[in-house]
């Protein structure tokens, strides 16, 4: 096997690791569209490392932290509702980060790298920063998983039974922008939820206990990610996309299975 392609796997099975156990909490909670919000604000994260001179994934990583604490903030206000507030975010900071990028005269910027993903183009520092920072952020969803479980229930019984839920909820909408800004370069700002959203949704169909359904998230979006990759080697397709269309078929599976 060529050692771009061994990298790409590498880097693609350690975000999806990581990410199907925040894809489950993503699906129970109903965050489909904050994810959304955090992939269509990589843009701006993309140009403000340009501007800082740092790599631009960890302008996406500082930019998608800062947003996931305004966000946090801006849901606990009762002036406009959340789907409001996030359709609002999202759209203004697509296009924000759009109208910058052209402005940027004397830097070339490949736009349908970010917006489609580039996995065949990692390297080994970037597959050390996926599987370091996945396990990172899979020990903290270890030490909130029982708080955040029962959010996942009621919110308010939660609260009654002593669980910390303010913290939770930041602690979680940290952790899924760090999964969100650590998935960019796998499959882009368009298709970056469908990593988070499908595996989970396919597990569910699977799964008897929530820490089953955990496994199998991760389990399908590796899966997909081998089988992806592999398509996109054999039929000289886009590597993103392609891994996104294995998890659908997995996802297909998954509900003949069920029933």
């Amino acid at each position: 096997m060529d050692e771009f392609l061994t990298r790409a796997v590498l880097a693609g099975m350690g975000l999806a690791l990581a990410a199907g156990p925040f894809g489950c909490f993503v699906v129970w909670r109903r965050m489909a569209y904050f994810g959304d919000t955090l992939a269509h604000s990589a843009l701006l994260g993309v140009v403000l490392g340009l501007l800082a001179g740092i790599d631009p994934s960890l302008g996406i990583l500082a930019f998608a932290l800062v947003l996931a604490l305004l966000l946090a903030w801006g849901q606990g206000q009762k002036r406009l509702a959340s789907d409001t507030l996030l359709g609002i975010v999202s759209h203004a900071a697509l296009a924000c980060g759009l109208v910058a990028l052209s402005l940027l005269d004397t830097i070339r910027v490949n736009l349908m790298g970010w917006l489609m993903g580039d996995i065949l183009a990692v390297g080994w520092f970037d597959v050390a920063v996926i599987w370091g920072g996945g396990a990172v952020a899979l020990l903290a969803l270890w030490r909130l998983w029982p708080t955040l479980l029962a959010l996942s229930v009621d919110e308010d019984l939660a609260a009654a039974e002593g669980h910390n839920v303010a913290r939770a909820r930041l602690g979680l909408m940290l952790l899924v922008a760090l999964v969100v800004a650590a998935a960019m370069k796998v499959v882009g700002v368009l298709l970056v939820t469908s990593l988070l959203v499908i595996p989970a949704a396919a597990a569910r169909a699977l799964s008897r206990t929530p820490e089953q359904m955990a496994l199998w998230a991760s389990a399908i979006g590796m899966a997909a990610v081998v089988s992806g990759l592999g398509g996109s080697w054999r039929f000289d397709t886009p590597a993103g996309p392609s891994v996104v269309v294995a998890a659908v078929l997995l996802f297909g599976l998954a509900q003949l299975n069920r029933r």
